[in-house]
This record gives structure tokens, sequence and C-alpha cells, in this order.
């Protein structure tokens, strides 16, 4: 099981909240918070832990899911 430090916990919540700000409000649904959750969590085990590079990661995948959840 891998091991987050809180402190990069509490960067992975904060890039997560921000990405969820990106979405339109219509498609703020909580299937689509959890996958980009998951994509924050899948960065941070290939070693991106900086607020910004969670952000982006998780971002450029917002089209794609929404498109795939709806």
């Amino acid at each position: 099981m891998t091991y987050y430090s809180p402190q990069l916990i509490q960067t992975m919540r904060d890039a997560l909240d921000t990405a969820m700000s990106k979405v339109p409000m219509d498609h703020a649904i909580p299937g689509l918070k959890a996958h980009l959750a998951e994509f924050i969590l899948h960065a941070a085990a290939q070693g991106l832990t900086s607020y910004d590079s969670l952000v982006v990661a998780a971002s450029d995948q917002i089209q794609t899911i929404i498109s795939a959840l709806t």
C-alpha cells in the first residue's frame, strides 16, 4: 500500500477542490469528483506531488470524464 504524508494528502485535497471548481456546475456530480480524485491519486503515485502538477493532472481529464459520464 502506498503511504502519503499528511501534507501531501492536504495538497491532493486542495488540488481536487481546485479541479472541481473548473467543472461546469451542471456536470459537478459525485461520480466526476471520484474520477478526478483517482487521477490525482494516480499522479501522486507516479511522483507528481506539487499542487500545480496535481491540478493539471486532474483538470486535463475533466472533458474526457464528462463525455464518459454523459
